[in-house]
């Protein structure tokens, strides 16, 4: 039986880093993350769903799909709630050594 390092197993099983099924896994994993950060730092501030809502303006229900599924999320409404819960964000943009061609 042959056994795989965890890189191996994941371009085998996901896909190689670059392909497009395995960007879709990178990016969902991603926001699962985000909606983890989210319910965590909400609970450390003592905090309900309800209570994180009404501090930005959205129901309960809008917070849990945060906090649980947050794929139709923008980068205004993440910033929103993690200012609501004094928290800083950071956001890392990393170029890319290619070209780009204007149009």
């Amino acid at each position: 039986m042959k056994s795989y390092n965890l890189d191996e197993a994941q371009d085998l099983i996901i896909g190689k880093i670059g392909t497009p099924r395995r960007d879709q896994f990178e990016f969902e994993l991603k926001l699962e993350l985000i909606g983890n950060m989210i319910k965590a730092a909400r609970k450390e501030r003592h905090l309900t769903q309800e209570q994180l809502g009404n501090l930005i303006g959205v129901r309960k229900s809008q917070i849990s799909k945060l906090e649980n599924n947050a794929k139709n999320v923008t980068v205004e409404t993440i910033i929103r709630v993690f200012d609501a819960l004094k928290a800083k964000v950071n956001f890392k943009v990393e170029l890319l050594n290619k070209e780009i061609s204007p149009a």
